[in-house]
């Protein structure tokens, strides 16, 4: 269940004590939204696929669950890709958005949620976002300001920074994956 509460500015949004609870708290259009909690294989595919892209690339490092601070929104996207230059060197959120940005449907959360979330990353700097659909088996790839492409089965998703090409499919299979 997604649990949203009255209008927020982003100053008083990152003054909270319990954003960082599990689930993560994120600002979306003045909203403090709790992220449904993860399902098995939402948790597996998530955890696979940053271990498959930091195996696989140089010049990113694929990060789970960082929150952005991209004014006036505050999101924790499932998965995010940054240029290594970009990192912060204090533990504290990227302030800016990341180069890429993948986001994992849960069952149970509408679809509008993560868009919105999306939108405003690929606005304000993201070069490519993909929104995971397990139960529907489709990857929706927005790269800058085209519309999106669905991606499913043997179709050889984009991979923005990394040398490799991966299927949907082979997405899909990382949900599975037991290590």
């Amino acid at each position: 269940m997604t649990l949203a509460l009255a209008t927020l500015t982003l100053e008083a949004f990152l003054a909270q004590a319990n954003l960082e609870e599990s689930p993560a708290w994120e600002l979306i259009d003045g909203r403090k939204i709790q992220k449904p909690m993860p399902t098995l294989f939402h948790s597996r595919l998530q955890r696979n696929l940053v271990n498959w892209l930091n195996a696989h690339s140089e010049a990113f490092e694929a990060i789970q669950e960082l929150r952005c601070i991209i004014p006036p929104h505050s999101p924790v996207p499932d998965i995010v890709a940054i240029a290594h230059d970009r990192l912060p060197d204090q533990d504290e959120p990227l302030h800016g958005a990341p180069d890429w940005l993948i986001e994992i449907r849960s069952p149970d959360h509408s679809t509008l949620t993560p868009q919105t979330k999306i939108l405003h990353c690929l606005q304000n700097g993201t070069q490519s976002a993909w929104l995971i659909d397990l139960n529907r088996q489709q990857i929706w790839v927005w790269a800058g300001d085209d519309l999106p492409n669905i991606y499913t089965g043997g179709d050889r998703l984009p991979m923005p920074g990394f040398d490799l090409s991966l299927t949907a499919a082979d997405i899909f299979a990382l949900a599975h994956q037991r290590r």
